[in-house]
């Protein structure tokens, strides 16, 4: 008799989960049938990210994008066969390398700050840059409270998105902050028509008309509160990085120290095709890199994959790079 039971009872429940799952299953096909016919959007969702480093507030926006190309026609002195490999090896693409923008707002004694600019309307690379605008939109940051612009060096990149097409500065209350080196150099009328005509040109469309705003900082000058300058020149001569300090924490922002989390962290050394003095870069590099990871300081980079925020550690003679958790309180 109990045998019998057990036996009613299992059928009973096969039948009843067998009734479940075919609701299941037709409610499942009819959301794919529905997922199916709903517009689907090719466009990527606006980039906001947002940290403390102390009592600052940091959010990271993007300005998209940025592809090179062939790696092998950008990071020069070593073999294309090693360079191809190590990209490999780390499960990148082998045939071209594409860099983020990565662009801190930091909310400071009293200031809202931006950290370069992006490339503005420029499309040197593409269609896939100018996104700055329409980040900070996303992330509730208005044009008008940027309260200073601070720009690690005048590469277009990085200013491009200081002076509107309309003729006016897209951030109509903030002052700008550059070495005197990278203004003087690339916005010298001499070198239009030269071989950095472009970058030129852009330098020019961009920091000459807030010149009146405009201040240089000095290397260790803490020129806002709670920021310091730090020279690391080559990839400009006039480039520079930035410690960030608020109730006893700090990070760096790196700008262009550094624009690979594989090739120029494993291989400091290796030469960047866009720097001015690609062997004077590489020794701001291996300087300042060897500090982050010694005093275990994070690190941001402008071009390291999104968002770009991270450490330093000692791998050989090389360095290698470990992103941030994701800061969960923030989250909400």
């Amino acid at each position: 008799m109990g045998n019998e039971r057990f036996e009613i009872d299992r059928r009973n429940l096969l039948l009843a989960g067998g009734a479940a799952l075919s609701g299941a299953v037709l409610g499942a096909n009819s959301i794919a049938a529905h997922a199916r016919a709903s517009p689907v959007s090719g466009a990527q969702a606006p980039d906001f990210y947002r940290f403390a480093i102390g009592d600052a507030k940091v959010t990271i926006v993007s300005d998209g994008p940025l592809p090179l190309g062939d790696p092998t026609q950008s990071f020069l002195g070593v073999p294309a066969d090693e360079i191809r490999s190590m990209l490999n090896h780390s499960f990148l693409p082998t045939d071209e390398v594409v860099l983020a923008q990565n662009a801190p707002v930091v909310n400071i004694g009293g200031k809202l700050i931006l950290f370069d600019t992006g490339m503005g309307s420029l499309k040197q690379f593409g269609p896939t840059t100018g996104r700055l605008k329409s980040c900070l939109a996303a992330a509730n940051i208005a044009l008008e409270d940027i309260d200073a612009v601070v720009c690690s060096h005048a590469h277009w990149d990085h200013v491009g998105g200081i002076w509107g097409d309309d003729g006016k500065p897209t951030f109509p209350n903030a002052q700008v902050y550059i070495s005197q080196t990278d203004y003087d150099f690339w916005t010298d009328e001499k070198k239009l028509g030269g071989d950095l005509n472009g970058l030129v040109k852009a330098a020019i469309h961009n920091l000459k008309p807030v010149r009146d705003r405009m201040v240089f900082f000095q290397d260790e000058q803490e020129f806002l509160p709670g920021i310091h300058a730090i020279s690391a020149p080559g990839h400009t001569l006039g480039h520079s990085c930035f410690m960030i300090e608020s109730a006893g924490k700090t990070m760096c922002y790196g700008g262009d120290l550094t624009h690979h989390p594989v090739l120029l962290f494993e291989k400091p050394l290796m030469e960047f095709a866009f720097d001015t003095d690609p062997k004077l870069s590489a020794q701001s590099r291996v300087r300042i890199l060897k500090m982050l990871a010694s005093n275990r300081i994070p690190f941001m980079s402008y071009h390291f994959p999104w968002p770009g925020y991270g450490h330093v550690g000692i791998a050989g003679e090389g360095f290698e790079y470990f992103p941030e958790p994701l800061h969960l309180s923030l989250l909400d």
